[in-house]
């Protein structure tokens, strides 16, 4: 076993997620220390730095209207969305190389440091893990200690099954992310741009959380599960009674072969997934409801975010006085 592979740089980086960086070299190590000062205040109590815009905000990238693909289990680059919407198309990732499913790190948007939250589609469908929970909650901690806005992207089919993730404590885990979102007191604004299913929509700064303002793309699919999934619980009933039904019409005394029971089975559940798509999987309803406040063009991201955050910009909570929260640890 070499010495990297025992606890060497990528060690740290990709599998225990003790380091945030890696570089090649001391200039390079150098260059990451200076660059990530440079979103950063001088200290918790003042504002992050902001630099000159040269970017318009109002910028609109007609990329982004067609960016997520039709059939929604296909994957796409949620950093290509950022950088379409970030200043100068400039993401500074921290993190980088652990727990890939979420990405987090700063940009600026009309020269305002911001931090990064994002689901990653392309990395186990953008679930939430353990181990992404946690990157992202001490990365929402972080940013909330200096002062700067969270920027929340969401696209998470919800948290990751499975007895290794249970006996790990998924949901002690998860709790973090969620109560990082809730207690944080910077500007926070979140844009859905796919999926937003069950309790990892709410953990991922839902307004549920305070969220100051919550944002959906025309393609979010704001439900408690996936269309496919909640038919199967929603329309059980109704699937058993389609094949009855069809039993009482058919010519009297031919059974059904099982390929025609499961092709009956296949059309009227198709028809139900979609009717379920139109009537829940969709931003209106959330928007009816309040959970949403606009569903927007995706190409008009920048524009909407931007504006936001010049409207939060004096934005001061006053906390209950307490010494601190129970963080769930």
């Amino acid at each position: 076993m070499t010495k990297d592979e025992l606890g060497g740089a990528v060690t740290h980086n990709e599998i225990s997620g003790v380091a945030h960086f890696m570089a090649h070299d001391d200039a390079e190590c150098l260059a990451m220390v200076r660059e990530l000062l440079s979103f950063l205040p001088s200290n918790n109590l003042d504002d992050p730095p902001r630099k000159v815009c040269t970017d318009p905000i109002d910028r609109a990238d007609a990329a982004l209207d067609s960016i997520i693909p039709d059939e929604s289990n296909q994957p796409y680059d949620i950093k290509g969305v950022i950088c379409k919407i970030v200043d100068d198309a400039y993401f500074f990732e921290v993190h980088e190389h652990f727990a890939k499913n979420i990405v987090v790190g700063f940009a600026r948007l009309d020269g305002r440091s911001v931090g990064i939250v994002a689901n990653q589609p392309a990395f186990l469908a953008g679930v939430l893990d353990i181990n992404a929970s946690v990157k992202a909650a001490r990365f929402v901690r972080f940013c909330d200690a200096f002062n700067i806005p969270l920027i929340t992207f969401e696209d998470v089919p919800g948290f990751l099954p499975g007895t290794q993730q249970e006996h790990g404590g998924i949901i002690r885990h998860g709790a973090k992310l969620l109560y990082a979102f809730a207690e944080a007191t910077v500007p926070k604004l979140t844009v859905i741009t796919r999926k937003a299913y069950g309790g990892a929509y709410c953990v991922m700064s839902s307004k549920h959380l305070r969220t100051d303002v919550n944002l959906a793309w025309p393609t979010a699919e704001i439900a408690v599960m996936g269309p496919e999934g909640a038919v199967n619980i929603v329309y059980r009933r109704e699937l058993e009674d389609v094949v009855k039904t069809a039993q009482a019409v058919w010519p009297q005394g031919k059974a059904f072969t099982e390929e025609e029971k499961m092709a009956i089975l296949a059309e009227t559940r198709a028809e139900k997934i979609e009717e379920f798509r139109e009537r829940f999987a969709n931003p209106y309803v959330a928007a009816e409801r309040g959970y949403i406040d606009a569903v927007i063009k995706p190409s008009d991201t920048r524009r909407r975010l931007c504006v936001a955050l010049g409207m939060l910009e004096g934005k001061r909570e006053v906390m209950p006085k307490r010494k601190h929260g129970n963080i769930p640890l």
